[in-house]
């Protein structure tokens, strides 16, 4: 029995507008800049202009790499609301696919800007079993001091009293034919900028490891007698990875790409004492990527944002699957490594419309 479990950062799936650069440059959107605004009133006309003219292309696109994931369950991050997702669903998935995912599911988290973690699943798998949810527990609202977690690095941003996860953790358990699964959904804090002598990555670094201690804390209650048969998946965008590829020359003149491992990363503590594996690391080194990061020439590289961490019971049962990664809807300004060139769906801009900055992970799974 398969199944097909994807997760996606659709990246800003909103429902409404965000007014903020008027005050905020750091917030506007470049293209405004071009123009002499005067008003606030002005700006939140054309505001409204530029988003609705580019959300159009960018749903379009969003839709075409959920299709191409073809998954009976789908994991997104940077969803609205309910509403958002209906919405979507109506006026751009179904064309794509259909009435595919009838069962959806989101919790409102933390997250400043309203952004959740959200899952989607059809009612049978390609093969014709029931996809059944048992129950769906949120989370958000525990505290470092609730788990043990509060220590001297996050004392530098936090309080005790502070919740863990920066959105949720969203515990899924379902059955599938019959069979047990349990999901949990993540969206861990992003790296934001530096501070005290540290890059955006390690400056933030101490709040995704506690999100990861405290998964890993609510896999081991979920199972309490054992993790080795455990039927579990971490699914979601980490924010963070344990290598990249940094890429060197430019298009004139061609690219390069260098596969760096990093001294230490939140997700060392999945991988501790083979807690759960990372099923992307199946594909060569060079191929794992799901996200491009530029700021400028001098700071460029690929790396793996998005998971799905399989427990050693998964990873045991299906020991040669391998995991696609969906590409098409990345933009052309993406470098791709050799012999990982792909058509990109109709409509990619060089930077914008896209997909999302980030690219789906879908994986076939014996269970």
């Amino acid at each position: 029995m398969s199944l097909r479990l994807a997760s996606f950062n659709i990246e800003n799936l909103m429902s409404r507008f965000d007014f903020t650069g008027f005050r905020n440059q750091l917030k506007q959107d470049r293209v405004l800049r071009l123009f002499d605004i005067r008003s606030e009133a002005d700006y939140r006309r054309l505001e409204e202009a530029r988003t609705v003219a580019i959300t159009d292309d960018t749903r379009q696109l969003s839709a075409l790499a959920i299709a191409e994931c073809d998954a009976d369950i789908l994991c997104l991050q940077e969803v609205d609301d309910m509403a958002s997702i209906h919405a979507f669903e109506y006026g751009y998935l179904f064309r794509m696919v259909g009435h595919g995912y009838r069962q959806k599911y989101l919790i409102e988290g933390n997250d400043s800007r309203g952004i959740d973690v959200a899952v989607l699943m059809r009612e049978t798998t390609r093969d014709g079993e029931a996809i059944e949810c048992i129950n769906v527990t949120t989370h958000a609202g525990l505290a470092y001091a609730d788990l043990g977690l509060f220590n001297a690095d996050l004392a530098r941003t936090n309080v005790a009293s502070d919740r863990i996860f920066r959105r949720d953790c969203l515990e899924v358990e379902l059955r599938i034919g019959g069979r047990p699964l349990t999901l949990f959904v993540v969206h861990f804090k992003s790296m934001g900028p530096g501070r005290d002598g540290l890059d955006g990555r390690q400056a933030t670094m101490p709040v995704r490891i506690a999100e990861a201690e405290a998964v890993r804390i609510l896999v081991s209650r979920r199972f309490p007698d054992g993790l080795d048969a455990a039927p579990f998946v971490i699914c979601g965008d980490m924010n963070d990875y344990q290598e990249r590829i940094d890429v060197t020359g430019d298009r004139r003149n061609g690219f390069g790409f260098e596969h760096r491992v990093e001294a230490a990363s939140a997700l060392d503590v999945f991988t501790r004492d083979g807690f759960a594996e990372n099923a992307v690391a199946r594909r060569p080194a060079l191929d794992r990527w799901t996200l491009f990061h530029a700021r400028g020439p001098e700071e460029r590289h690929l790396c793996q944002l998005d998971y799905l961490w399989l427990s050693p019971a998964l990873s045991r049962r299906n020991p040669v699957a391998v995991p696609e990664i969906v590409r098409a809807g990345q933009p052309f300004r993406t470098p791709f490594p050799p012999g990982q060139a792909v058509e990109r769906f109709p409509r990619i801009g060089w930077d914008r419309p896209k997909a999302s900055d980030h690219c789906p992970v879908v994986m076939a799974l014996d269970l």
